[in-house]
């Protein structure tokens, strides 16, 4: 512990400045300016490195928080990577997408502000690659053993990353045009520009990982031919299916899911042709829907050039503090303001939705809401409460159900369990030999630091069934729960 002292030096936690909004709507650019050096070091000099570092099981990777923060503080920032990088294979992924539940855990965090866990670790992989310190990590030997990744997403990436360190032969298949899954067409880059991406995946390619983009499993291949060219199949592909809003007007022009939105904008942003782009441009939009895919939509619609943005949840607006229910070290539900939100618009909880209009065209021209009741613990449209609310393009973000299952065959099949994902066991081992599966695809809608724990840990069971032992880490299970979070 460099200094024994510095959380009672330093009692506030300090990030990075968000870009001026009118400034920032401009571009694509990532939001934040550039961090100071010295204000980073203050912030990691507040870690107290407890006795039990209950950030440790705040996060499901096992990040050894507390021993990168005091390689920051002690400015030995070669040492901090090489420590991050011994637990999570992307933390330029997680410093910048996860909502880091290690700070809802941090032990300082029971009577001061948290430290600022999140932002240490995204500048030590920042620094990192400035400084050419993320080099190709080919393994020795080859096994012999080849593993197909289905997905390209932090789960199916992770698991390659590992399994291709291990020796053996991976090849990445991902139905899109591009390699990166939810990471390149799912995240806007006002969040992560997708040259952290670009960077990575060179990385990953000079050790001897193969991607194969544009190649969707079940159509160009058959599921029964991939499983007898690889030694091991594991389905990383995630939970896709939108969940539905079944109302009447659903199936007017300009009502959408949210990825619809977001995957063409961010085809749009990388330069490519899209044909008849779904656009906010001179638009009033809703989004319905609270969480981060809500987010993500509502700064790309600003970016657009949105008339209005309006954003409607259906259930109570969280309180700014941490709920009795949910304790410290618990991942509180509280009120938060992500960039999106600070750029305009107008948030409404409580707010049912009840009908999209129609005007002559087709097209969706209002959307009627309600008030939100609760009756037998059902949340209902309150009766009298009804008004409209102008929408050109309303942008469904209520979450996803699990994976897409229509391109299997009977041959190939894995078992869904109970939630709508595929069912596996300890070992990630699904009810067809020698195919797993890991990340979204099995868990179900989650955290992107859940999707890389598991890659990793399905790696060292994929690794463990292809050599009868393992080398790779296999901190997480699937029954795992990390303290907080709840299986989403």
């Amino acid at each position: 512990m460099a200094d024994p002292k510095g959380f009672l030096k330093v009692t506030e936690r300090e990030l990075p400045a968000r870009r001026p909004v009118p400034v920032r709507i401009m571009d694509w650019k990532e939001v934040y300016e550039p961090g100071d050096k010295n204000v980073l070091r203050r912030q990691a000099g507040r870690c107290m490195d407890c006795g039990v570092p209950f950030c440790h099981q705040g996060c499901p990777l096992g990040n050894l928080i507390p021993e990168w923060n005091d390689l920051t503080w002690r400015g030995e920032d070669r040492s901090a990577i090489e420590r991050l990088h011994a637990t999570n294979n992307f933390p330029e992924f997680t410093g910048r997408l996860c909502p880091a539940p290690c700070e809802s855990a941090c032990v300082l965090g029971i009577n001061q502000p948290a430290v600022t866990i999140k932002q240490v670790e995204v500048s030590i992989i920042d620094e990192a690659f400035a400084k050419g310190w993320v080099e190709p990590q080919p393994p020795e030997r080859l096994t012999g053993k080849t593993v197909a990744v289905v997905g390209s997403g932090p789960a199916g990436l992770a698991a390659a990353q590992q399994l291709t360190r291990a020796g053996h032969t991976v090849a990445v298949f991902e139905r899109d045009d591009r390699i990166g899954g939810l990471l390149r067409y799912g995240i806007p880059d006002f969040k992560m520009e997708k040259n952290q991406l670009e960077a990575r995946l060179r990385q990953m390619q000079e050790e001897g990982t193969r991607f194969r983009a544009g190649v969707e499993i079940g159509t160009d291949i058959t599921w029964a031919d991939l499983r007898a060219r690889y030694d091991a199949v594991l389905l990383a592909t995630g939970s896709t299916v939108p969940r539905e809003l079944s109302i009447p007007g659903r199936d007017l022009d300009g009502v959408h899911f949210a990825m619809e939105f977001l995957v063409e904008s961010n085809k749009a942003v990388a330069g490519d042709a899209v044909p008849n782009q779904i656009t906010a441009e001179g638009k009033h939009v809703i989004v319905i829907g609270g969480g981060d895919t809500g987010a993500d939509c509502i700064g790309t619609a600003h970016r657009q050039g949105a008339l209005s943005v309006t954003n409607l949840a259906i259930g109570q607006q969280p309180g700014d503090e941490r709920p009795e229910h949910q304790p410290w070290p618990m991942m509180p539900t509280i009120f938060e303001v992500q960039s999106a939100h600070e750029e305009g618009g107008e948030r409404h909880y409580l707010a049912s939705t009840v009908e999209f209009l129609p005007n002559d065209a087709g097209e969706v021209r209002s959307l009627r809401v309600a008030e939100t009741e609760y009756v037998d613990g059902r949340r209902v449209p309150k009766s009298g409460t009804e008004r409209e609310i102008p929408a050109d393009l309303v942008l469904i973000a209520m979450g996803f159900t699990g994976p897409a299952t229509e391109s299997f065959t009977d041959e190939v099949r894995p078992e869904i369990g109970d939630r709508g994902s595929f069912a596996r066991d300890d070992a990630y081992r699904s009810s067809v030999p020698g195919v797993f599966v890991a990340g979204d695809a099995g868990r179900g809608q989650s955290l992107i630091v859940w999707a890389i724990a598991e890659g990793r840990a399905a790696a060292a069971s994929v690794d463990r069934h292809l050599m009868g032992a393992s080398v790779l880490p296999a901190p997480v299970r699937p029954s795992d729960v990390a303290i907080g979070l709840q299986p989403a």
